[in-house]
């Protein structure tokens, strides 16, 4: 019972105290998952994100699905994920019953627009951080930038960004397997 509290809380903080979605409690997830209960080591946390990142869905669902299902099986899956999804539900509610009265309020626009750079700077860290625990060559960073620019400047879909680079990354693997 107690391994199911802490998984409970455990995905609770994460998804009561991220701003950002689910990218920004990337950091927050690997200090209590890998960091203070040693339930994931960093390369299988990094193979959590990458499935959770790559399956269709919400990230954070996916990550407490994974990881819950991974260290408790079905009743753990379902665990993490109350966890994380009880009080982002509860507070869009609750927001959602607020926000008319309050929507054109100066100070609470000056609070949103004051939380973008925190949430810009919340997801490129952990980004960071998984480039060097992964041991990511910095010469391929050219590709997250290429695809980051064809989306915004060029207006190129995001699905079609993801298929290239999928066709691409089997093409480089097999031609990789032929030299080896």
């Amino acid at each position: 019972m107690a391994k199911y509290c802490e998984l409970f809380w455990s995905f609770f903080k994460a998804g009561t105290f991220t701003v950002g979605g689910g990218y920004a409690m990337i950091p927050l997830l690997q200090r209590e998952l890998v960091d203070r209960h040693r339930w994931l080591d960093e390369s299988l946390f990094l193979d959590c994100v990458a499935l959770s990142q790559a399956m269709p869905g919400v990230f954070a669902v996916n990550m407490a699905c994974i990881v819950g299902y991974r260290l408790r099986g079905v009743r753990g899956a379902a665990v993490a994920t109350l966890g994380n999804i009880i009080m982002p539900i509860a507070f869009i509610l609750l927001l959602a019953v607020f926000f008319r009265s309050f929507r054109e309020n100066p100070i609470v626009s000056s609070v949103f627009k004051g939380l973008r750079p925190a949430v810009v700077a919340l997801i490129a860290a952990p980004v960071f951080n998984m480039t060097r625990s992964a041991k990511v060559s910095w010469s391929n960073c050219w590709i997250p930038i290429l695809s980051a620019l064809l989306i915004w400047l060029l207006g190129v879909s995001p699905v079609l960004v993801i298929l290239a680079a999928v066709l691409l990354g089997l093409a480089f693997s097999k031609s990789n397997r032929h030299t080896s």
